[in-house]
């Protein structure tokens, strides 16, 4: 069960250009006062210069352009340093004490790939794989190239020092404070190195968690899941019809994936901009969270763009323009037009309703209104009816039928569910109720059974 944040702490607010940790540190109160537990950082390392990336992945930087965080390592160091500009290692453990202090658990990007600049590329050539003139291979993931990135050999001769240094990255980030690792791209990476590598350090610290960001196929991404990542970025982000979210639910939740497959809900990331949230603007947010939030107990939202709505795509890509992995944005942290209130009280929802907090007890209503999904979760006593309107421009209504029998309640009952969301009361009667959402007011009912 866990809401995560993601931000860039060079965003923050800042009277300097580029925002230090200690800065972003400011942020943690209000994250944590919005209800996420987990703040999600993307790296924190210093960012190669050769072959630097400028605006929106321009393969040509200019002046003062920050580079891609993921673009990790140059003279000042790799993946055991903090960027300089964040205010070093030291000001990353001033944030993690802050965020402990709040009750907030901080998670790390861990993304093995290094920039031209990396000590490594001097230190270990050999962990390099090379063209036949003789230069290190970029990253590739078609059709995108990144020529500021260069990924590792794991079959280069000298593995086993690659693997142990690699494995300590973790080890030097767990004795800064940090149990949470969203790890890139691991299905690029050997599954033997994943296996030895997570149980060594799981042997010694149990309360790891790791994150899959591997948005590849079905059977991998079980695959990972059994080696020992216990949360899994999903297909949720695309799954935006009734079937489709259903059927996706059923299969995460409702078969035997379940048994060793824990998901996480994002509705964005800085890589994933849905045309679903570019041209249902305001009110596609709004759905989104209120899916993720619900039909997961573990979900997550890169933040600031989203609670701001900003759906503006690049013209090429699914993905924001203006990208944050490229450039120093500034946001409006406090904006009382932005979907705070809303992140606010859906996360109050979740902490105060046992039954939002599990996934498997998942169960669909049916509904007369292919635009809207319906579904119930219950736990011991505490029974939750979410009812979504999934068309951002349109009001959408229907008759839903509860299972009377499986919620033991008599056919001809009349009660009370309370809309824990807008604040409503409705006084129901019988299996079958009528539903009504305008999106542009709210699209969705998060309803609590009074009994």
């Amino acid at each position: 069960f866990a809401a995560w944040y993601e931000f860039f702490p060079r965003s923050a607010p800042s009277k300097r250009p580029h925002a230090t940790l200690d800065d972003a540190a400011e942020l943690l109160p209000r994250i944590q006062e919005l209800g996420f537990d987990v703040v999600y950082l993307p790296p924190v390392h210093p960012i190669g210069t050769t072959n630097r990336k400028g605006k929106d992945n321009a393969p040509v930087a200019r002046p003062g352009d920050p580079g891609s965080p993921w673009a990790i390592g140059n003279v000042e160091g790799g993946h055991k340093a903090v960027h300089p500009e964040l205010g070093g290692i030291e000001a990353f453990d001033r944030f993690v004490h802050r965020a402990e202090a709040l009750g907030l658990k901080v998670a790390l990007d861990i993304a093995f790939q290094t920039s031209p600049d990396h000590p490594y590329i001097k230190e270990h050539p050999s962990w390099f794989r090379r063209r036949p003139d003789g230069t290190i291979r970029y990253a590739e993931n078609p059709p995108k190239k990144y020529q500021d990135v260069h990924p590792f050999d794991f079959e280069s001769p000298d593995w086993p020092a690659l693997w142990q240094e690699l494995k300590s990255i973790f080890e030097f980030w767990i004795d800064h404070g940090v149990t949470i690792f969203r790890v890139d791209n691991p299905h690029t990476k050997p599954l033997a190195f994943w296996q030895w590598c997570i149980e060594d350090l799981r042997s010694r610290h149990p309360e790891l968690i790791f994150l899959a960001e591997a948005f590849t196929r079905p059977k991998m991404m079980y695959t990972l899941a059994k080696l020992g990542f216990n949360n899994s970025y999903t297909y949720f982000t695309w799954r935006n019809t009734k079937t489709e979210l259903q059927s996706y639910a059923e299969e995460l939740f409702q078969t035997d994936v379940a048994e060793f497959f824990r998901p996480n809900f994002w509705p964005n990331t800085p890589d994933i901009l849905t045309d679903y949230l570019v041209h249902g603007g305001r009110p596609a947010h709004v759905i989104r969270f209120v899916l993720a939030a619900t039909m997961s107990s573990a979900y997550g939202v890169y933040g600031p763009p989203f609670e701001h709505v900003d759906n503006i795509q690049h013209p090429e890509r699914e993905e924001y323009a203006n990208n944050e992995k490229y450039e120093i944005r500034s946001w409006n942290w406090y904006d009382p037009h932005s979907l705070q209130p809303l992140m606010r009280r859906v996360n109050r929802i979740r902490r105060e309703n046992p039954a939002l907090q599990y996934m498997r007890n998942i169960r669909f209503l049916e509904i007369d209104n292919p635009e809207i999904l319906a579904f119930y979760k219950q736990h011991e006593d505490n029974l939750i009816l979410v009812v979504v309107n999934l068309d951002p421009h349109h009001t959408q209504s229907g008759w839903i039928t509860l299972p009377m029998n499986d919620l033991a309640l008599p056919w001809d009952a009349s009660y009370q569910v309370h809309d824990l969301l807008g604040g409503e009361y409705y006084h129901w009667h019988g299996a079958r109720n009528f539903v009504q959402l305008n999106p542009h007011v709210l699209p969705a009912h998060i309803l609590r059974l009074e009994r």
